[in-house]
């Protein structure tokens, strides 16, 4: 049987820097989606926190060749359900709940990386089958040290930090063998997105890629 951490894994691990984002206007969707691609991040997690979220991802699957976009804040079945339901290539939480990881574990369709902060909330994921990991919010929770300290005790799971990271702190992060990929909403922050600033977007991405792609590596 599929391990529900090995697609994970596999879409994660190339990636390395995972721009967050909130998508309020449909419309703004397509453009977002390309500007990342061609900046070289095609992974990208849209959080289900507006309306227009699910139909964004849709619309970035059928328009945009080459992006690979995950549906994020999921939360409940529900929002698994939906992102099944468009075509996500993969599902993220800020956490877990015993109904969440019972249902992801019921469609392993839906890659599904569940969200900690503790070691104990880390071998409650665990034990349900899930090791690869979202560490949020990472920069509150003891940033790069933690995951530092959580290597030995736990040295096959792999970390997606997310919540307060930075470009000034993103070095430190990929630095650590366990952390698969870095996940920031400051690679595409909302107010730009609102204002449709695609070549700013454009710039940093590029910017972020071309600094930290020495750190690229093999989980």
């Amino acid at each position: 049987m599929t391990s529900p951490s090995e697609t994970p894994l596999a879409l994660l691990g190339p990636a390395r820097l995972i721009p967050l984002l909130i998508i309020e206007t449909v419309e703004d969707a397509v453009p977002l989606a390309r500007t990342l691609v061609e900046a070289g991040l095609p992974t990208m997690e849209i959080a289900l926190r507006t309306k227009a979220a699910p139909h964004a991802i849709r619309n970035i699957l059928r328009e945009v060749p080459g992006a690979v976009p995950a549906a994020g804040n999921v939360m409940t079945p529900h929002d698994l359900a939906i992102a099944r339901d468009v075509g996500a290539r993969f599902a993220l939480s800020p956490g877990h709940s015993h109904a969440l990881l019972e249902a992801a574990t019921q469609h392993p369709d839906m890659p599904f990386v569940p969200g900690i902060a503790t070691p104990s909330e880390l071998m409650a994921v665990m034990s349900a089958g899930f090791h690869v990991v979202k560490f949020f919010p990472g920069a509150t929770f003891g940033g790069p040290a933690t995951l530092r300290a959580m290597a030995a005790p736990f040295p096959h799971v792999r970390f997606c930090p997310t919540g307060g990271t930075s470009e000034a702190d993103l070095e430190d992060w990929l630095s650590q063998p366990n952390v698969i990929a870095v996940g920031g909403s400051w690679l595409a922050p909302i107010e730009e997105i609102r204002a449709r600033q695609w070549t700013r977007i454009g710039d940093r991405a590029r910017a972020a890629v071309a600094k930290y792609i020495a750190h690229r590596r093999t989980p």
